[in-house]
């Protein structure tokens, strides 16, 4: 298992975590054996198509996996000393929000309709630092000026209907950071927004990181904005991880096929650049409840041997902080 940078510092670390959802069509293996470790301040990306089980690790970290269906069945996930899957639910509370906070994928599924934004930032201050109810509001309007939402004092008597999707986004970071918590799990906290509210939240988010040296695990689809933001990327498929490396590295010198995939599927602006059409990787992900024997990457791979329909390889060390899970490297 490749670690932060400096894994001293490593305060919330993944084992062999495994996460499986009862459905009609059998047991589903949601997110299958996987292992990473987040330093203090560092920005871990986790990258993959829709499916790949990146948002289930993530609601993993903070035990919001809906219990029935899902049941964590293996694996640990240990956050300053302590493991977060064997905690009591009612001491998982009072870490969630305050030292691990969560930026959703779509802000207005996920904020109250019928609670003001101001109420949702203030109660967070009420809940976990005993703030009365002039004091907590007090704290929302000072925390919709840090995100740098105009005219705080109007917005904290408005309704998520009333603001803009990526006003909406700026409450959710407020919202989130508001305890200061440790850790930011940012679930694709871009999708849906035009690319102008894109560069400010990503700018924002940034911004906010170096000023509390908050961790930040990035959950997105966009190569652009793993770029821009992560010092490390973890790239999923089908519930596994099949490679990690610095962003540096992965973007450089890319080792498995799905990552060389994906990479080539981005366009490349600029003058010297001729005129090309975008390579995809052909075929979908594979279903959860009907993945094929040995690699699950087998059937969309270019690159396939034998072996690969057969056997699923183990992560490889191919450097001081790259790994990779495929046969051609074995």
């Amino acid at each position: 298992m490749i670690g932060s940078a400096n894994q001293a510092e490593d305060f919330l670390k993944l084992q062999n975590l495994r996460v499986v959802f009862n459905t009609p069509r059998g047991i589903v293996k949601a997110v299958d054996d996987v292992s990473f470790s987040l330093g203090r301040g560092e920005i871990l990306g986790i990258v993959g198509e829709s499916g790949c089980g990146k948002s289930v690790t993530a609601q993993t970290i903070m035990r919001l996996i809906p219990t029935p269906p899902g049941r964590i069945t293996g694996g640990n996930v240990l956050f300053d000393q302590q493991d977060l899957v064997a905690l009591p639910l009612n001491k998982m509370k009072s870490i969630r929000g305050k030292q691990i906070a969560m930026i959703f994928q779509e802000p207005m599924t996920s904020l109250n309709p019928v609670k003001t934004i101001g109420f949702q930032i203030a109660e967070m201050f009420r809940l976990h630092e005993g703030l009365s109810r002039k004091e907590s509001m007090a704290q929302a309007v000072s925390m919709l000026r840090e995100v740098q939402i105009a005219e705080p004092e109007k917005r904290v008597r408005e309704f998520p209907h009333q603001l803009s999707g990526g006003m909406r986004q700026r409450a959710m970071i407020a919202m989130a950071l508001s305890c200061k918590p440790g850790i930011l799990i940012a679930d694709e906290p871009t999708t849906a927004l035009d690319v102008t509210v894109q560069a400010q939240i990503i700018d924002l988010m940034k911004r906010l990181q170096e000023n509390s040296h908050t961790s930040i695990i990035m959950i997105t689809h966009d190569l652009g904005i793993i770029a821009e933001m992560t010092t490390r990327v973890l790239v999923m498929y089908a519930g596994k991880i099949v490679e990690t490396a610095s962003t540096l590295n992965l973007y450089n010198n890319p080792l498995h096929p799905y990552t060389q995939g994906l990479l080539k599927s981005v366009p490349t602006l600029g003058k010297k650049r001729k005129r090309q059409r975008l390579q995809e990787i052909k075929g979908m992900v594979p279903s959860l409840s009907d993945l094929p024997q040995g690699c699950f990457f087998y059937p969309r791979c270019q690159e396939a041997r034998d072996i690969c329909q057969h056997k699923m390889p183990d992560l490889l060390r191919r450097g001081k902080d790259h790994e990779v899970r495929c046969w051609n490297y074995s």
